[in-house]
């Protein structure tokens, strides 16, 4: 007979627990994969109605769905042009609660009220380690004054936007409902829906609470999943355009017509944890200017994954950088509660 001796039962045990932990019993929660809720945090970009890309399926008709939605985000942004200069240095926390109702199987409606709190923060340190030990380049944050709240634009030697004190309060509210184009018959994973979305501005401009414009968007939210022997595999995608009132913030220079796009794609190793990561861009919102922070495309890259906590909860953790530099805020650490009931 042969005896096998482990000298290091701990770490035998620890490498069993990790490999069994893929195949826990059935019976527990089931972490759906489901694209994040994420918009660009930049304070001068998120006052707008930009919407998230939503569920290629509705919310069953009768169900509700329940997401409390949490996004920190830490900015630093020092750029000039020979008559413009801008300031974005701050962080900012946008929390907010989506509900949506399945009115029937092919119709939903929704709402998300949005809360904003801006300050100086506490991640300054924190991020410069962030950015040294993974390579991503400083651009002066790491001599910039730490913990400090300064949003400002000056052009032609006028100040058109100064916010350099801490708020709190409700940001601009949005109206949503959805649409289902096609869902397979064979395959209900393969699915369209078209979505629209009213942004009302509910939010106080002086602090960047929001835009004082009416945004409405529509958009097509498409995708489907795979099962091959690896897990479930799923692909999504958006598109869509919005219009927009003359708002408050730059108002001379704000555009009128923005276009968005997203892709995204999940992996679901087990029943209880996905891991997923998601490309969201828009157009410009703002015009005459230099400045890529302001009239410049933006492309954002969300890396994270979803958890199942208990039934009908799912915890979606993910961390958001910016891929076109300066244009989204340095990085944005994304938290949300869901579930449908």
């Amino acid at each position: 007979m042969v005896r096998i001796v482990l000298k290091q039962p701990r770490i035998c045990i620890a490498v069993a627990m990790g490999c069994g932990i893929l195949f826990l019993p059935p019976f527990l929660p089931t972490a759906e994969i489901s694209p994040f809720s994420t918009q660009n945090q930049s304070p001068v970009i998120q006052i707008f109605g930009l919407p998230s890309i939503g569920r290629p399926s509705l919310v069953p008709a009768r169900k509700t769905e329940l997401r409390l939605i949490a996004d920190l985000a830490n900015s630093f942004i020092e750029d000039q042009t020979p008559g413009e200069s801008i300031i974005l240095d701050g962080q900012g926390i946008r929390i907010s609660l989506d509900v949506r109702y399945g009115i029937s199987k092919n119709f939903e409606v929704g709402l998300t009220i949005p809360y904003l709190i801006a300050g100086g923060g506490f991640t300054d340190g924190f991020i410069d380690w962030y950015h040294s030990t993974f390579g991503f380049v400083a651009e002066g944050r790491d001599k910039a004054p730490k913990n400090r709240l300064l949003y400002q634009y000056q052009k032609d030697q006028e100040v058109l936007l100064k916010i350099n004190e801490p708020s709190r309060g409700i940001g601009d509210i949005q109206l949503m409902a959805g649409f289902q184009l096609f869902k397979s018959t064979t395959k209900p994973s393969r699915a369209m829906s078209l979505r629209t979305s009213l942004k009302l501005p509910t939010g106080d401009s002086q602090k960047l609470h929001g835009s004082g414009s009416t945004d409405l968007s529509l958009w097509i939210t498409a995708g489907e999943e795979f099962r091959p022997g690896i897990g479930p595999i799923a692909v999504f995608g958006v598109g869509g355009i919005m219009g927009l009132t003359d708002g408050d913030v730059l108002k001379y220079q704000q555009r009128n017509w923005v276009g968005f796009a997203g892709l995204g794609l999940g992996w679901s190793p087990a029943h209880w944890i996905a891991f997923q990561i998601q490309a969201n861009g828009h157009t410009s919102f703002y015009k005459d200017s230099g400045l890529k922070e302001l009239d410049g495309r933006s492309v954002q890259l969300t890396i994270g994954g979803a958890l199942a906590l208990v039934k009908f909860i799912v915890l979606d953790l993910g961390v958001t950088e910016d891929v076109l530099v300066d244009a989204s805020p340095d990085a944005v650490f994304h938290l949300a509660l869901r579930g449908t009931f």
